[in-house]
């Protein structure tokens, strides 16, 4: 195996767990499937759209996703979401039909043709003879010290205890004079800006375009699927095997290949092992 298709494989675990990181807190926190989900990531692939169309310079791109996402999400909390907690179905149903609507807002917007954004770090570098983007290096590693800052967020912070209560124990939390309702908003928006920010980092990488939030909804769900919902840990299991699977099968044999593969595993996973390979505590 050559060095570059393992960092192309490294690459597209790392983009996959932080495209399902933000499914995962809303899912597995909040019992609200959001079908939304890979709307968010495309709204966040067309912030340099935006940013560019507004004549501001390219290092505002991470504000303007930021608070774009932030923006869309807090009004769908307030509006629709906070009346779905804990029920999986509707919530499902509300936002496939809240994911429709974003499509053809975006697409009202900025036409159904593809966009395509050049990456803010140009060049390759060189890794034991083998010369690969730097974009992507700077990337890998961005997420990898991300990931890492929120596995120690989750252990050691008071908001991450108060949200392990929650989910454990809504009505107690409640009672002991946890602010559920807040808490709630916060971490649906917080999960859909990390859908936004996966979105951002993909753009120089792909093509931009209103219907491409399907596809990462898919992959995110089948990552959750495998790994299950009880960890980082898992999230990172989950997004490694079906990345990985697809990633090989995809350059050794075809896409289609390592699509047929993916749901392969995820339909085994489901029925053998629906709880994942890490499921929750709760």
């Amino acid at each position: 195996m050559s060095l570059v298709l393992i960092l192309n494989l490294i690459w597209q675990i790392s983009t996959l767990a932080l495209v399902a990181l933000g499914l995962a807190i809303v899912f597995g926190k909040l019992r609200i499937m959001n079908m939304a989900h890979g709307e968010f990531v495309m709204i966040g692939a067309y912030a340099p759209v935006i940013t560019a169309s507004l004549g501001l310079p390219g290092w505002l791109q991470l504000p303007v996703c930021i608070l774009t996402v932030a923006l869309v999400a807090f009004v769908l909390e307030r509006s629709v979401i906070r009346h779905l907690y804990g029920r999986m179905f509707d919530s499902l149903l509300a936002t496939w039909g809240i994911a429709i609507l974003l499509r053809e807002g975006v697409e009202l917007i900025f036409g159904r043709g593809y966009q395509s954004v050049s990456p803010p770090i140009a060049g390759t570098v060189t890794i034991l003879g083998a010369d690969y983007p730097a974009y992507r290096i700077a990337v890998i590693a961005g997420i990898a010290v991300g990931f890492a800052v929120l596995a120690w967020w989750n252990r050691r912070s008071k908001v991450a205890t108060r949200i392990k209560a929650m989910v454990g124990n809504p009505e107690l939390a409640q009672a002991v004079g946890i602010n559920t309702a807040r808490l709630s908003a916060g971490a649906f928006v917080f999960g859909c800006c990390t859908a936004g920010l996966a979105g951002l980092v993909l753009a120089p990488t792909i093509r931009i375009e209103p219907m491409m939030g399907l596809d990462y909804l898919i992959r995110a769900f089948f990552a959750l699927v495998v790994g299950g919902l009880g960890s980082l840990e898992g999230l990172a299991i989950g997004a490694g095997i079906i990345a990985g699977t697809q990633s090989l099968l995809g350059a050794l044999a075809s896409q289609t290949y390592g699509y047929l593969a993916v749901l392969t595993l995820s339909i085994l996973f489901l029925w053998l092992k629906p709880d994942g390979i890490r499921p929750s505590s709760r």
